[in-house]
């Protein structure tokens, strides 16, 4: 299969054929299209374009094409869809994403919208979804699944699942439960096929099945599905009872939602943006990261003018400082890249003391090594020794600082519950900078006897 690609030449064609009202060669263009695919041409299109394309193509396509375009792309079309329309679209859709997009809407139509939805179960199902904080498992769960009771027959089994499949897209597993829907384990495919059709789903079925609450993070269903390699993975509420399934596309979603939100932080950007958001949003987010580094370079500024005198009798410490500086920031945003990244993954074990021993132990092996080659380098530069050994000691010190505020801090942060990834880009960068310099001229003062 050829990847698709959208060309220029593909987005005129079809703008040129929504204008002519072409419908018929408009549908034979796209229907071997993804509906992936059709998204990304869509957000490509203006809003009534995109809006005369979406109600063109049939709902068991367009509903999935809704689901992958921009959020903003989306609110547009939304909003020149009728509440029928809309319903319409949504009745294609799994109970989780429709709950997404319903949940978009103004509070106004959102009732229209639901009662306008055909089948009452479908409508139900997606109500309840919107009870839940997005930001939890119970946001994210779809409620299509395949579930059985311990109490059947495997005869019986067989004939429910047939009935309760039309309705699921992909059947991950097989979930058992009891009378009182409280999740008891899964069923496995195989031993329903080999089991005697009067036998009972109570002894054939595995009673170890991982689930989640309703009410837990997002982030920690990606860690447990991804530890355990799971495709899917049942929701409970607080008594154990199954409300839904989480499969992998939606973890996969919240795994990039979250690699994205971190990228921006360590980049210093301090809320979720778009390269299309418009000029005020983003300077919303970059400008208080900003504003940080100016004022760290303005204490930087004023701790220099504190040794001036020494400046004047060493001008080569001067030529050193935007490496001691840099080596400051570099140094401190690969330790708290390390555990930031460690403590994403769930991989930081033991003490936070243990932890900074070991960074400390590491950024002074590295420190040592470094001031070496930077000792042979000034020495044999300029012959003077003692200014050499001055800021290659300086160096030293400023690596192993370097190192413990790069892991003392995400792992602070993380024991007050505050997102580690604040930790890299900017604020390390700053602050080791200051300490930095801070260190560099009073290390150098002293070994040199100003």
């Amino acid at each position: 299969m050829t990847p698709f690609k959208l060309t220029d030449e593909l987005v005129n064609e079809i703008e040129q054929l929504i204008i002519s009202q072409e419908d018929t060669k408009l549908n034979s263009l796209l229907e071997d299209v993804h509906y992936a695919d059709v998204a990304e041409i869509i957000n490509e299109l203006n809003e009534n374009e995109a809006t005369y394309l979406i109600k063109l193509l049939d709902s068991d396509k367009t509903s999935d094409v809704l689901t992958e375009l921009n959020e903003d792309v989306r609110e547009a079309i939304l909003g020149n869809m009728s509440s029928k329309e809309i319903a319409g679209e949504l009745e294609e859709l799994d109970t989780d994403d429709a709950a997404d997009i319903i949940g978009e809407l103004p509070q106004e139509i959102v009732q229209q919208v639901i009662s306008e939805i055909e089948d009452r179960e479908h409508a139900k199902d997606i109500v309840d979804l919107l009870r839940y904080d997005e930001n939890s498992a119970g946001g994210l769960m779809a409620k299509e699944l395949v579930k059985v009771h311990d109490s059947w027959n495997v005869l019986a089994c067989v004939k429910e699942m047939r009935e309760q499949a039309e309705n699921v897209t992909r059947v991950h597993s097989i979930y058992v439960v009891n009378d009182d829907d409280i999740l008891m384990g899964r069923l496995s495919l195989k031993d329903l096929l080999t089991a005697k059709n009067t036998s009972k789903i109570k002894d054939v079925y595995i009673p170890k099945v991982d689930s989640v609450n309703v009410n837990e993070k997002p982030e920690e269903v990606a860690k447990i599905m991804s530890k355990y390699d799971l495709e899917a993975i049942p929701v409970v509420d607080e008594i154990g009872r199954l409300v839904g399934r989480i499969t992998i596309d939606d973890i996969v979603d919240v795994i990039r939602e979250e690699a994205d939100k971190d990228y921006q932080m360590a980049a210093g950007i301090s809320q979720d943006v778009e390269a299309d958001d418009s000029i005020w949003e983003l300077t919303r987010a970059r400008l208080p990261w900003l504003i940080l580094g100016l004022f760290g370079g303005a204490g930087a500024a004023v701790i220099m003018g504190g040794f001036e005198e020494m400046f004047r009798q060493y001008t080569i410490l001067f030529l050193f400082t935007p490496l001691i500086a840099a080596m400051a920031g570099n140094v401190g945003v690969q330790s708290s890249a390390i555990i930031v990244q460690g403590l994403a993954n769930d991989d930081i074990k033991g003490s936070i003391g243990s932890r900074l021993v070991k960074e400390m132990l590491l950024a002074l092996l590295n420190g040592v090594i470094l001031a070496a080659l930077l000792l042979l380098f000034t020495w044999v530069w300029k012959g003077d020794f003692l200014t050499a050994l001055a800021i290659s000691l300086s160096l030293i010190a400023v690596i192993v600082v370097a190192g413990f505020i790069g892991t003392f801090t995400p792992l602070f942060l993380h024991k007050r519950g505050i997102d580690p990834a604040i930790a890299t880009g900017p604020f390390i960068t700053t602050s080791n900078d200051i300490f930095g310099i801070l260190i560099y001229f009073m290390i150098a003062k002293m070994v040199l006897g100003i």
